[in-house]
């Protein structure tokens, strides 16, 4: 973005990248999965680099109001300084806080989670996703609980999947009924209390009952849940678990 402005252009939107997408090795492949995406339709896009910070969320989620704050008011900063308008990430927790949390304090941009700005892509016949090569394949999406519950996006990521020609089945608990992978709320950073059973071992089984191929996700934190789970169960060579964006890069053979 710093070089962009330098050469006083401005992007059609800014990928926010967040903390799992630029630091987690899993989460990675999702970032690039996605950067080839927008490289092959000619989105003309920018990321902060090293002025990105954490949006606040897990401070937040954990009761940390005051830290949330100087991490928010510090990325605000930035983005009103730069001038940034539309902002799209593939992690429903920034989605969400930016989006939901930001306005107050300063912080007013058109927010996309990834799914929904590769459907508008569709829409607007910029991105076709070729069929075929799902053909045959089950696969079941888990709605990560900041996209679904917290801003009632069902339906993008659906879409989406329904476009690779692949059987689409759906867990009992899905959409608004859905069930968390167990890392939100700052879950993800601390020990499990005491109890029968991991969350994420309870969603991984609903999701195995169906016999799927494959679990999409939309969140780098659903991610590492789902995929602990499928480890655990000794799944890993017959259930794979990808985001939307990995599952369209190999349609399209990107």
């Amino acid at each position: 973005m710093a070089e962009m402005m330098a050469s006083e252009k401005q992007p059609d939107v800014l990928f926010w990248v967040g903390c799992a997408g630029s630091f987690d090795d899993r989460a990675k492949k999702i970032t690039r999965a996605f950067v080839k995406i927008l490289n092959k339709v000619g989105i003309n896009f920018a990321v902060l680099g090293t002025e990105e910070s954490c949006t606040g969320d897990p401070a937040k989620r954990a009761g940390n109001e005051f830290l949330f704050q100087m991490q928010a008011m510090t990325n605000i900063q930035v983005l009103n300084g730069y001038e940034i308008k539309k902002i799209v990430t593939t992690c429903p927790h920034c989605f969400n806080t930016i989006k939901n949390e930001y306005p107050e304090l300063g912080g007013n941009y058109e927010v996309k989670h990834h799914t929904e700005f590769l459907q508008e892509l569709i829409n607007d016949g910029k991105l076709t996703i070729e069929g075929g090569s799902f053909n045959g394949k089950k696969i079941t999406f888990h709605d990560p609980c900041y996209l679904g519950r917290a801003n009632n996006v069902y339906e993008a990521p659906r879409l989406l999947l329904e476009k690779l020609d692949a059987e689409l089945v759906e867990m009992k608990r899905c959409k608004s009924n859905g069930l968390c992978c167990g890392a939100g709320g700052a879950q993800m950073f601390k020990e499990a209390e005491k109890g029968d059973k991991e969350i994420n071992i309870e969603r991984t089984e609903e999701a195995i009952a169906l016999k799927p191929d494959i679990i999409a996700t939309g969140c780098p934190f659903c991610m590492t849940m789902m995929s602990d789970g499928i480890k655990l169960k000794d799944k890993e060579t017959e259930v794979k678990v990808l985001d939307v964006a990995e599952l369209i890069v190999q349609a399209n053979k990107l």
